[in-house]
């Protein structure tokens, strides 16, 4: 596969539509629900950054020398309080520039429960959807992923920041409150957030308008994602291990096509070469 899975809403229905990139097409997944759907792996994978032909993955989708050399491969990028860009040290400046030295958000999202997140603010709400999220709200907006990334440190001491996949994927999470969650945090770390303030500047790490007090119920999304039938049981299938899978398609969430035998990790398989047939 060459990127993961395309996402986008539909307003109206508060639905998710997704796209699978097979060759230069784009195969509409939505309608597929119902049908039998065959992937066979070809047996080739081809880095998503270089092109070049490799035996194995890293990082979803790069070569191993892309993954040592590009800065979206760097430790940094899963612990961006670590980011080290102000120290002359980024692998890539310009594109630490364009995509570290921006404004991000940190939201909460409701996946397989309650968990807090960062993400550029640009991928909002794709970030949120990517996770299988069925709520998410933003409440903190920063001037950096490091910033981001610092104040994630101090709000996973309260709630969790990690998706429990298996979870997520056997049906929608209860409803939260997500705005009285996010009072609350920031109440209860208000004197860290204000030192962070002290360090960065207070216009750089911002409370989003309402939070402490009113929030806009609009400032919540609330996703749906198309799916027929959950699993009970949740049994991940990988090419690296059958070639060829194959099965009803029962839904799509997050970065997962849901079978009536299994689950596939689209994300996870970037870069690999597949055919898919319909029927």
């Amino acid at each position: 596969m060459h990127s993961d899975l395309l996402t986008g809403t539909d307003n109206s229905k508060s639905q998710v539509t997704y796209q699978l990139p097979v060759g230069d097409q784009l195969l509409p997944l939505n309608e597929l629900l119902g049908q039998k759907l065959s992937m066979q792996y070809q047996g080739e994978i081809h880095c998503c950054h270089c092109g070049r032909k490799t035996k194995k993955s890293f990082n979803q989708g790069f070569c191993y020398p892309c993954f040592k050399k590009l800065p979206q491969c760097d430790s940094c990028i899963m612990s961006p309080e670590k980011c080290h860009y102000h120290q002359g040290t980024c692998r890539d400046p310009a594109w630490g520039e364009t995509f570290c030295m921006t404004d991000h958000v940190v939201y909460l999202a409701n996946s397989s429960g309650l968990k807090v997140g960062i993400t550029r603010a640009t991928q909002v709400p794709t970030r949120w959807i990517d996770q299988g999220a069925t709520q998410a709200m933003p409440f903190i907006r920063v001037a950096t992923r490091q910033q981001s990334g610092l104040l994630e440190v101090i709000f996973k001491e309260f709630i969790n920041d990690r998706t429990n996949w298996r979870a997520m994927l056997k049906g929608p999470a209860d409803p939260l409150d997500l705005q009285d969650t996010a009072r609350e945090l920031l109440d209860m770390n208000n004197s860290r957030i204000t030192a962070l303030q002290e360090q960065f500047g207070i216009q750089a790490i911002q409370p989003l308008a309402g939070v402490k007090s009113d929030i806009d119920p609009s400032a919540v999304l609330n996703i749906d994602y198309p799916v027929i039938e959950y699993p009970a049981k949740v049994t991940s299938r990988s090419f690296d291990k059958e070639p060829l899978i194959e099965g009803t398609l029962l839904g799509i969430k997050g970065q997962y096509l849901i079978f009536d035998n299994g689950v596939v990790n689209i994300r996870k398989h970037t870069a690999y070469k597949v055919s898919v047939a319909v029927n």
